[in-house]
This record gives C-alpha cells, structure tokens and sequence, in this order.
C-alpha cells in the first residue's frame, strides 16, 4: 500500500471560467460606446441594430449547422433571446426615469437571485461558498452603486428595473438549462436574432423612431454586434460545464471592468466603490473554495493498493464541477 498525502485543493480557473472572466471584461468596455452612441439613437434602435449585427455574423459563422434547425434549438434560443431582450430593454427603459447608480444596485439583484433559482430548477443546493461569494458579489456592487443608489422608491422606473433583474437572472438559469441539450451555433443565432427583433418590435411602443443617419451609431452598432456575437457564444458554451451561481459570481466583474477603462478614460471612481471593486474581487476567490469532506475514521489519507490497481473508468478530473473537461464547441 502506497500512502498518498491529502494535499489541499489549489485555487484554480477552468479554461471556461477564464474565458467567461475575458468576456466579462469586454462587457464592461462596451459600457462607453453605449453612453456615446445613445446621444445618436433611441435605446431599442439601438439594440435591435446591435442584436442584428451580432445574429447575423453568428449565421455567418455558423451557416453549414442551420440546416439542422431542432425544435429544441428554436425554443431554447426563443426563451434566451426573450429574457436578453427584456434584461437589456426593460433596465434601458428604467433608466429614463432613474440614476443609474440605482439602477446599478436595483440590477445587482440578480446575483442573490441565482443561487436560489438554480436551487429550485436544477434541484441541486450550490455549496455554502457559493453563496458566501454571492453575498460578498452583491455587498460590492452596492458599494459601486454609491450612497445615493440606497434612495429607492417604488416608481415605473423602479419596477421595471427589477423585472429586468429576474430576465437576466433568467438568462443565465436557462444558457445552463439548455447548454448540453443544444448545438451552440444554431441556439446563439436564434437567441440574437429574437432580442434584435423584440427591440424593433417595441420601439412605437417606448416612442422611438428611426434615429437620422449618423456614423456614431452605425459603428457602435456593429462593433458592439460583433462583441454580442462573442459574448453569447462563450456564455454559451462555458455554462455547459460553470454552474449558474459560479458563472453569476464571475459576472459581476462587469461593472469592475468597465470601472477599469472608465479610469483610463479619465473617470475616477471615489474609495467606496474602490473597496466594493476589491469585494468582488474577492468573491471570486471565496467561491472556489469549497471545504473537504470529512475523511473515513482511522484513514487521514488515501490509500492506493498498486498490487490491485487495473485499467479504469476515466477519473473525473474535476470534481469540484468547475468544467476543466468542458465540452467543446461544436
């Protein structure tokens, strides 16, 4: 008998975990654009310009797959692009009427949210480090959002701010619902094209018209289309193996991200949204730590018999369900 030391686990990111943290931080640069080119367009042009761009380059990319169109693809990206559409639309339309700040903590929301709905779709309780990190990620986007975002009345603005929240919320519940059960090209295509039509479909309702023609907006259109295009697709294949409470704890990187380029633009971001950055930073960390079982009495360590060792079933080399052995794209 070989005895094998216990050896703590070592804080680690799977390659999907690293790719959601890259697509995070390109969501938080977009954060410029969309201020700039809201001075040229209404906010549903807007997204339906920059949700058209990025279903059609998913078609491009994804052409020879569509074919093979599945009931199960349709529906499942119809569901997703109806909660991107209403996460995006209706915190836009919220924010007409109040700060940003408080929508910024309205939104925040979503992170508490998650645990509980991946609680109650996929019958599976995340462990208690995962929601010690979701506290840790909401307390930070507080402090982001500043004192004045604590001034929360119960105004239409307010209310659709929330809905928005349970839409995003939503959205990341059903990538990982769907995620193993969906060819990703075709479902990003679909999920894309549905929130780009939505948002054209409602812009007499908000009263917008077709802005005049300007380049600013034609190309934030575009860029920030192709960025969606990326984004989706990485959110939908990471989430095949990164549990919803995981993947909402990286997301909240969002806004430290767009704090980021924010300050290299000149914007100075006071102490207290400095430590709620720091938070966030830190409940990454805190939810991948997960306490060892207790181990068998009288055995501290593992014992391996090589006289008795065979072949196999392959190890599952990730046990804690971070998805280093992901599935790729297909």
């Amino acid at each position: 008998m070989v005895q094998l030391p216990r050896r703590p686990r070592a804080l680690s990111l799977s390659r999907p975990e690293l790719a959601l943290l890259a697509i995070t931080a390109l969501w938080g640069a977009t954060y410029l654009v969309i201020h700039l080119a809201m001075r040229y367009s209404g906010p549903m042009f807007f997204v339906g310009l920059r949700f058209a761009v990025a279903g059609l380059a998913a078609a491009v990319l994804f052409h020879r797959s569509m074919r093979g169109m599945s009931r199960t693809d349709l529906g499942a990206g119809a569901a997703i692009g109806v909660m991107i559409f209403f996460g995006y639309g209706l915190q836009t339309v919220g924010l007409q009427t109040i700060s940003s700040s408080t929508s910024a903590f309205l939104t925040a929301l979503f992170v508490p949210m998650v645990p509980f709905m991946q609680w109650a779709v996929f019958r599976k309780r995340p462990h208690i480090m995962a929601f010690a990190g979701a506290g840790l990620a909401f307390a930070g986007l507080v402090l982001l959002a500043g004192p004045g975002a604590l001034q929360v009345g119960l105004g239409r603005g307010e209310v659709v701010t929330l809905v928005s929240t349970v839409a995003i919320a939503g959205e990341i519940i059903l990538i990982s619902l769907f995620a193993a059960k969906v060819h990703l090209g075709r479902v990003t295509v679909v999920q894309l094209l549905v929130c780009s039509i939505l948002a054209f479909i409602a812009m007499p309702a908000t009263g917008e018209s077709v802005p005049a023609f300007s380049w600013v907006w034609l190309a934030a259109g575009v860029g920030l289309g192709l960025a969606s295009c990326l984004i989706q697709l990485t959110m939908n294949w990471a989430q095949k193996s990164v549990d919803p409470t995981r993947a909402t704890i990286i997301y909240t990187g969002e806004p430290v991200w767009a704090g980021v380029i924010g300050r290299i633009a000149g914007d100075r971001l006071p102490p207290l949204a400095l430590l709620g950055a720091g938070l966030i930073v830190v409940s990454v960390l805190v939810s991948e730590l997960k306490p060892h079982g207790r181990p068998p009495k009288g055995n501290p360590s593992t014992a391996v018999d090589l006289s008795m060792a065979r072949p196999a079933e392959p190890v599952d080399a990730d046990p804690a369900g971070d998805g280093d052995g992901a599935g790729a794209c297909r």
